[in-house]
């Protein structure tokens, strides 16, 4: 086939309709029986927050489109007004499905366990005083009720905040009804705890109690009906870098903008009264497929109070300890260890301290001349920004702080000028690019008096916190051939400092995207010639369309490609002719999976890469990115028995993606990874018991019909 046939769009999944399908997979936990249950509960909270990021970005951004009249098609050949009309019913299905697995599934399991929400009519007298002590001491002083009238506009609703509406009438003038609004503050709890009794956790919702004591906000009026709602607006930032003279100004501009974007969808309790929808759009500008009438509470993301407050562990994953990294005796330091030999870790199931504490050494150490830093990402309160300013008052320290990363530009615009009050160069990358490449360098005078640098190259965010539930990668090497690779790279971020090429790393947007398309199609070569050739690649997302049309071109010349992508996929595996020789995964458990792993057979030399960047356009093309060659034989076998070996077993938390679209289980018909009967394995679970010694990678089960990759302990080159 030509390049013509692997670039028609049928060829393509929809990059939006592709991440519903994700959001549908986490809801499956949810609904998964063999998950416990408070863990089912957080897991349905995490769709509720998957859906807002989505429909606030990419559903407005869609829409967006329609407006302004374009009707590009895009790669999968569909016109934005198409996509935006499928996608809407996709949606509403899938709200229907997230309030039946709450009302039907969760609440009855849960009242089970005797831990209840319970409506406000059920309470007796002492839980009633109890709620009445609450809206008294709590809530009511932090109320605003606003009646809208010519004197009062429609107050700002601020983007996703819970907000209460009333349809009342004047006891004193009859006929004419008004709509009143009240903010519900965040400061408060969603989810009220009631006093306990005989061993049973009880709560009522918030927006139940202010509901009940309406006629304290509305004297002298008739409260005829209540509702809960609330409005997801446009949260896309614009920003005119060129022409402004700061970065940081303006996006802190762009937040207050943010909170006050077009209305893009209005979620409303499905007892509403029809009067107050009817204002409640007209006032929004609202389309009939942007109203979403919940059979519950409006904002579903809130029931992780629930997982956070019930005192139930036993209703929890059990809690493992992850491996630390202990110096061995008589090793002086973190550095002299580095120094001897590479260190990679896998997080969570190895701690994540390793990372902190190679900052706070290098902001303690008095050896150390200067740390440079990314930070994309961090933790409220981050042990490594308070490292870094620490260090500033004695050595050199400059970070790369990416104030555009979504929804945590006002925590790094706090914590850039946190740093900068204390001393650190701060910069902000260069102009039009994001900085997700995730970097430290350190430079470090021996007792030799020679100067060393020392790196940490990581796939995911300087961020303690998600490392504990993000599966990533952490390298940490005095290699002098990468050390330089990252100075020269911090030269680009700060001075724009451009060199032909990074090697041993690829760099984003200046390589990166290249490189990858020849390493596959080394590998459509080496296929064509009869030597052995094969493709591993685990992402978060396979969205670029160069990339997939290169991994059609390998799966036709031969080339056995095994692709493990967590979220949304546009690549279609299974056809013949075009990717018979490609199969697609998703794991989805306990973890976020969020490591990028590249594997390329290369005629015999394995070569094994990691990085930060996803096989998407945005990272490819739009971000500064660093992909990176692991090149120690034996920190590449360590990657095979503690990453990919164990994903390509799984059997339990592995959803195989079809030529027609579909995911199914890889135990379901025409999908089946195992020809073995009763074959169960579950990865994560594997690799906890394996940072607990309770198991040694010899035992990860192997299937007859597995790929066999040639295994880096033979086939790897040496550095």
């Amino acid at each position: 086939m030509t390049d013509n046939d692997i670039a028609d769009p049928q060829y393509i999944f929809n990059r939006h309709y592709s991440w519903m399908q994700f959001n549908e997979r986490v809801l499956e936990e949810a609904r998964d029986e063999k998950n416990p249950l408070l863990e089912r509960v957080k897991f349905l909270a995490i769709t509720a927050s998957n859906l807002d990021e989505f429909v606030e970005v990419r559903v407005a951004g869609i829409l967006q489109q329609v407006e302004h009249g374009n009707r590009e098609p895009g790669p999968d050949g569909r016109a934005p007004a198409e996509v935006l009309k499928e996608l809407a019913g996709k949606i509403h299905s899938f709200v229907k499905a997230q309030y039946d697995c709450w009302r039907d599934e969760l609440l009855p399991a849960l009242a089970a366990e005797k831990v209840r929400v319970v409506s406000l009519k059920k309470l007796g007298a002492a839980a009633r005083m109890h709620i009445e002590n609450f809206y008294v001491q709590s809530a009511e002083p932090l109320l605003t009720p606003v009646t809208v009238d010519p004197a009062h506009p429609f107050p700002h609703v601020l983007n996703k905040a819970l907000c209460l509406a009333f349809l009342l009438k004047r006891k004193r003038r009859g006929g004419q009804t008004y709509l009143g609004v009240v903010t519900v503050p965040r400061a408060l709890p969603r989810l009220v705890l009631l006093p306990a009794k005989d061993g049973t956790v009880e709560y009522v919702f918030l927006s139940d109690v202010i509901q009940a004591f309406a006629n304290r906000l509305y004297h002298g009026y008739e409260v005829l009906s209540a509702a809960g709602f609330r409005v997801t607006r446009n949260s896309n930032l614009y920003l005119e870098e060129e022409e402004s003279r700061s970065i940081m100004d303006t996006v802190d501009a762009q937040l207050h903008r943010r909170r006050k974007g077009e209305a893009v969808r209005l979620e409303i309790e499905a007892s509403a009264n029809q009067e107050i929808i009817d204002r409640l759009v007209a006032n929004f500008r609202l389309a009939p497929w942007q109203i979403f009438r919940v059979d519950g509470p409006p904002n579903l993301a809130r029931i992780s109070y629930l997982y956070d407050q019930a005192p139930r562990p036993d209703l929890k994953f059990q809690p493992f300890v992850p491996r630390e990294l202990a110096l061995k005796p008589g090793a002086a330091s973190l550095f002299e260890l580095i120094r001897k030999r590479d260190l990679l870790l896998h997080h969570p199931y190895d701690s994540y301290s390793a990372v902190v504490r190679f900052i706070e050494s290098a902001a303690k150490d008095p050896d150390v001349l200067s740390i440079k830093q990314t930070l994309y990402r961090t933790s409220e309160n981050s042990p490594i920004v308070r490292a870094l300013i620490e260090a500033a008052a004695k050595k050199e320290v400059a970070v790369v702080v990416e104030l555009k990363a979504r929804f945590d530009e006002a925590s790094n615009i706090r914590w850039a000028r946190n740093l900068q009050e204390a001393g650190v160069q701060v910069f902000h990358g260069v102009v039009g690019l994001k900085t997700h490449c995730k970097l430290a360098l350190i430079a470090r005078r021996e007792s030799d008096g020679q100067i060393r640098r020392y790196a940490h190259l990581g796939t995911g965010n300087y961020n303690p916190s998600t490392a504990r539930y993000y599966t990533d990668l952490s390298l940490l090497t005095s290699d002098a051939h990468i050390t330089h690779a990252v100075h020269h790279v911090f030269n680009y971020l700060t001075a724009y400092s451009e060199r032909p090429n990074y090697q041993p790393l690829f760099v984003a947007p200046l390589n990166l995207g290249k490189s990858c398309l020849k390493l596959i199609e080394r590998e459509t070569a080496h296929a064509k010639a009869g030597r052995p050739a094969f493709i591993f690649a685990k992402v978060n997302a396979l969205l670029d369309e160069k990339t997939i049309q290169a991994l059609y071109r390998a799966s036709q010349a031969g080339v056995q490609i095994e692709l493990v992508v967590r979220g949304a996929c546009a690549l279609r595996p299974g056809v013949r002719g075009i990717s018979s020789r490609i199969r697609v995964r998703s794991v989805i458990g306990r973890f976020l999976e969020h490591s990028r792993i590249f594997v390329f057979g290369n005629g015999g030399k394995t070569e094994l890469y990691l990085g930060s960047a996803d096989w998407m356009h945005r990272n490819i093309y739009e971000r500064v990115e660093v992909m990176f060659h692991v090149r120690d034989a034996e920190l590449c076998k360590q990657v095979f028995g503690e990453v990919i070996e164990p994903y390509l077993a799984d059997t339990e938390k592995t959803r195989i993606l079809l030529a027609d679209g579909r995911y199914v289980r890889s135990g379901e018909a025409g999908a089946a990874l195992h020809s073995r009967n009763g074959f169960r394995f579950n990865a994560q679970e594997f690799l906890i018991g394996l940072a607990e010694g309770r198991e040694t990678i010899g035992e990860v089960p192997r299937a007859p019909n597995f790929v066999k990759l040639a295994h880096p302990d033979q086939s790897v080159s040496p550095v």
